[in-house]
């Protein structure tokens, strides 16, 4: 059991049957009264985000995920095919719970994926993966006074700010976690 004072960004848990990890958390603690635990927490089912308040004292059952390397292989619309590396089994994951990772996933591109009770539950991505542009206005001249940027569209439809310089064809690296452009590979 694990107590919502004890949360910290990455904790894995149960509530209502479902599971949830912990995005970000804070603590208030009142004068006279209790202290509160605020979370954002993701369904790792669905995919989807929610706020809410906790007191100190409510407690949950604490999940351990299994995580296994796979290679993304495939999707077929609504679901993502995968392979584990070492078994040769073939997970599937469905774009729901998949969310905001789909523009960052390659075919062949190797990353992690976390079971609960073999179960595939949700993929953890490389910190960042190399994208080609497909699609960007060309730069001007001039431009570059103030470090200007403009919107370029990669190979898998993430659309990311890249230097003026950056043209069609262009690798580039791109942070998994913000989304933001690094370097030219």
């Amino acid at each position: 059991m694990i107590s919502a004072s004890d949360f910290r960004n990455g904790t894995t848990f149960e509530m209502d049957g479902e599971l949830y990890r912990v995005l970000t958390q804070s603590q208030t603690h009142m004068g006279r009264g209790g202290a509160t635990v605020r979370a954002k927490l993701r369904n790792l089912r669905s995919g989807s985000t929610m706020e809410r308040t906790f007191g100190p004292d409510d407690r949950f059952e604490a999940v351990r995920l299994e995580m296994r390397e796979v290679q993304f292989l495939y999707n077929d619309g609504e679901l993502y095919h995968f392979m584990d590396t070492e078994t040769y089994e073939q997970p599937v994951i469905g774009a729901d719970a998949l969310a905001d990772r789909v523009p960052y996933m390659k075919e062949n591109m190797v990353m992690e994926i976390a079971f609960h009770d073999g179960e595939p539950i949700e993929i953890e991505l490389p910190a960042h993966v190399d994208l080609e542009v497909t699609y960007t206005e060309p730069g001007h001249a001039g431009d570059t006074a103030q470090g200007a940027t403009k919107p370029a569209e990669t190979e898998t439809g993430l659309t990311v700010d890249v230097p003026l310089f950056v043209n069609i064809g262009t690798v580039i690296r791109v942070d998994t976690r913000n989304g933001k452009y690094i370097t030219r590979v």
